[in-house]
């Protein structure tokens, strides 16, 4: 039985981000070669842009900037979590490379924000959640298949703790929206978080010795916008709108579908077929979403 149509529409709202996520890859891949710049300005860019649009949009919605400490302390957090996360991320893609990176970044989070749910009493490990903890352990280990070889074991410390420090900030994301101030509006408070995340890592680029600016032509400007659009302003206020009626718990596990769908973009758009068992570890982190979201259908 359905607990509400309240629950059904935030499982609905947290599958869509989970996908929008997944175009992130491939139009980021798309903009790296039409523009000749690294993943770190194009992170940049990606949360920059969708802080703008989200602004575009407030402009004609209605803007709500926060009238109350908690309220700011919540869009410097928000912020502060983005631009972490995409340095954490995109530094250890180049020590790791992005299998193992990935692999840990999206591993990572659920277990901490599962942690932190068990503690406060916010959610409870039954056998459904239980077993979608172990499809996503073995799937991500099929699905992002071995890591490069000749690895050092500092960079591969250091490329772990930096994929930690992305999964931490993508679970604190977590756990903030599974927990709304009602002085921080969605769209508002989102689009200066991106903003202030955007210019710290364009900033942080430009200190790194990285290329920012480009030469802008049709297709160029159009990658950007989506990624600005898509996987940015779309996909985080979804996943906002969702954890108001699902646990950060959820939110993370159905958030596995990013990886999938990123597969499938890159076998459609990049032609990057996936291995035997990279299908076998996309069927299971499937499995994993449908188990965290059973009792909502249940």
């Amino acid at each position: 039985m359905l607990r509400s149509d309240a629950a059904r529409t935030g499982v609905v709202f947290l599958v869509l981000a989970g996908v929008a996520w997944g175009t992130s890859g491939t139009l980021g891949t798309l903009l790296s070669a039409r523009a000749d710049v690294g993943f770190l300005p194009i992170a940049g860019y990606r949360i920059f842009v969708g802080g703008l649009i989200l602004f575009a949009v407030g402009l004609v919605t209605g803007l709500r900037f926060p009238r109350e400490r908690s309220g700011w302390v919540r869009v410097v957090a928000m912020a502060a979590c983005s631009a972490v996360y995409q340095f954490g991320f995109f530094s250890a893609v180049g020590l790791l490379g992005v299998s193992i990176a990935t692999l840990i970044t999206v591993g990572s989070a659920p277990v901490m924000v599962l942690a932190v749910d068990l503690l406060t009493g916010r959610q409870r490990l039954r056998l459904p959640l239980a077993a979608a903890l172990v499809c996503t352990a073995v799937g991500l280990a099929l699905f992002m298949g071995a890591p490069p070889a000749g690895v050092e074991l500092r960079d591969a410390l250091l490329g772990a703790g930096l994929s930690l420090l992305a999964g931490a900030c993508f679970a604190l994301i977590s756990l903030m929206g599974a927990r709304p101030v009602a002085d921080y509006h969605d769209l508002t408070g989102t689009s200066l978080a991106f903003l202030l995340g955007g210019s710290a890592v364009f900033a942080l680029s430009l200190a790194m010795g990285e290329r920012v600016l480009f030469a802008p032509s049709l297709p160029s400007v159009a990658y950007v916008l989506a990624l600005g659009l898509i996987p940015s302003a779309f996909a985080y206020l979804a996943y906002l709108r969702g954890l108001r009626s699902q646990t950060s718990t959820t939110g993370v596990m159905v958030a596995l579908l990013e990886p999938i769908t990123g597969s499938v973009l890159a076998l459609l758009v990049l032609q990057e077929r996936m291995s035997p068992a990279g299908v076998l570890g996309a069927v299971l982190l499937l499995s994993a979403v449908w188990l965290s979201t059973r009792r909502v259908s249940d």
